[in-house]
Parts: C-alpha cells; structure tokens; sequence
C-alpha cells in the first residue's frame, strides 16, 4: 500500500467516477483502476461497488477512506513542515469567508499572499461563521473570517477581533425614513424587513437586538446573499439592518438605496478565526501577511 493509492481512493470518492478521478490525479485511468484492483486484493475487501453506471464506496470502503484521509494529511502535513524548515511555505492553506466581510479585503489579501507564498495551494470557500467555525474545528479550514453579534464569541478556535461594527437601515430611495438623520428600533419595528435566514449568526444580529428592546417585527423575505437582499429593498418590497462597513461603499453610489443611520441597532465583532492545534506553515504565513501576532485563546 502506498500513498498514490490512498489519492487514488479519495479520488473516486470524491467523483464518484474512475475516469473523472483519473483526470483529477492526472493518472491514466486503466493505472488508476489497476492501482485500485491491486489495493483491494492486498487488503482483501473491495473499496468500491462499481456498475456500468454508478461507483460508491462499500461499508469496507468508508472505513478505510477516513484512515486514507488521516494519512495524506499527515503526509502533506509532513513535506509542508520539512519545506518551511528550509524557509519556504508549500502546502494547502483552505480560507473561509462570511459574504459580508469588510475588516479585510479578502480578494487583496490573497493576492499578497499569493506573491509571498506562490508554492500554497489556497482554496476559498464562503459560509455562514457558525459553519466555518466548525469546519476549522473539523479540519476542514485553516482559517476564516468571522461576523458575530456582540454577545458572541467564536469557540473552540483559535481568533482575534479585527473590527467593530454596526448596523445601518437600508430603504429604498422612496422610502419615508430615507431622508432621517437616524432612527430607533422602536420606529422601525412595524416595518417589513428582508433579512438573513432565520438561525443563522447574521440573522441572530438583529434578532438580539430587537429582543432586547422588547420588539417583534416582520421578516417577510429571507436570502442568503446580500445581493438578492439590497435588490428586494430597492423594489420596494422591505427594509434591512446590514453591517454599515460592508454595505456604505457600494449602497454609497447606489441610486435606489438610502442608508440611516440606527440610534439603537445591532452590532457585530469580525474575527479572524483559525486552528488552535499546531496550525500549519502555510496558516502561519497567513497570519504573518495579516500581522497577527500570538493572541490570547477565545474558548
């Protein structure tokens, strides 16, 4: 058994498909299969029921794809360290991002770290904090930028506070409140609002803090993106609470969109989020690039 085997394995998992996880690997696929074949006669279970049509792992299988899975890490893990001895960072460094972040300019940053570190393979992936969160915690990232309400903290992770911020009203242009120097909860509660979905970490913002102010209102229209969001208000069809620094420099020139600003509002904290344990070369250079130094541990 042999490492290249263990990548072939993961490979057709993943596809579901010899010839698609051949391609994946750059591997021909009758090498492929046969590196497979002979993997199964040595353990003496088959991995993978196959058809004509469908490939999905047996019970066998699935047990051996977990082992598989630890070991390439280790292996990754093993050349990424060997390298960084050397002073050069290689390896894969997985980002997560909420879609409203404003404390760092993301597509920036990668593009210096990129410059810095050509040999890190980055992969970026957009979620919702309490998801990226637990996909660090779960290996799955290595690091994430985080928005959570005030009465938050991330957990389990390793994190910093990057900004504080709070939150505008968002009507259209037509609106009544347009023009208003600012607002109170008490004065918009009766309006109907375009939110986040329901559960979510963005969602719990506003929600906490009509709670507190002993309010209920109206969330008519939920999405999961700020796009379709500002596109509903602009129709007329709500208003919203959003993040003031994400949403001022694009609402700032949008004609449909006027932002007031909320006396009594929500706040969020970003965070930068990453591994407590034995972060990678590839997490540390990401942290260097960002300036973060060793901060305290947010449990």
């Amino acid at each position: 058994m042999d490492l290249q085997q263990m990548r072939y394995v993961v490979a057709v998992a993943k596809t579901r498909n010899f010839t698609r996880a051949a391609e994946r690997c750059f591997a021909v696929q009758s090498s492929l299969s046969h590196r497979i074949a002979s993997l199964e006669r040595e353990l003496g279970v088959k991995l993978f029921a196959r058809s004509s049509r469908r490939v999905e792992l047996t019970g066998a299988g699935a047990a051996f794809l977990v082992g598989a899975r630890e070991c390439l890490a280790a292996a990754d893990r093993a050349a990424a360290d060997a390298a960084a001895a050397t002073g050069v960072v290689r390896g894969r460094l997985a980002v997560g991002v909420i879609v409203t972040t404003a404390a760092v300019d993301v597509p920036e940053l990668l593009q210096r770290y990129r410059a810095q570190h050509p040999d890190v393979q980055v992969a970026l992936r957009s979620g919702r904090s309490d998801e990226l969160a637990a996909a660090i915690r779960n290996g799955d990232l290595d690091i994430a930028f985080l928005g959570l309400p005030e009465s938050e903290q991330p957990s389990g992770v390793e994190s910093v506070v990057l900004d504080h911020d709070e939150h505008v009203l968002v009507v259209p242009t037509g609106h009544r409140l347009a023009g208003a120097s600012r607002v109170t909860l008490h004065e918009i509660a009766e309006e109907t609002f375009v939110d986040f979905v329901a559960g979510t970490p963005a969602r719990a913002q506003s929600d906490q803090a009509f709670a507190a102010a002993g309010l209920a209102r109206d969330v008519a229209y939920e999405a999961g993106v700020v796009e379709l969001i500002t596109r509903l208000i602009a129709r007329g069809l709500g208003v919203a609470l959003l993040p003031s620094a994400f949403i001022r420099p694009p609402a700032a020139h949008d004609p449909e969109l006027a932002l007031v600003p909320v006396v009594d509002g929500p706040h969020r904290i970003e965070y930068l989020a990453w591994s407590r344990f034995n972060p990678s070369p590839a997490t540390r250079a990401m942290l260097d690039v960002l300036g973060v130094g060793r901060p305290s541990t947010v449990s």
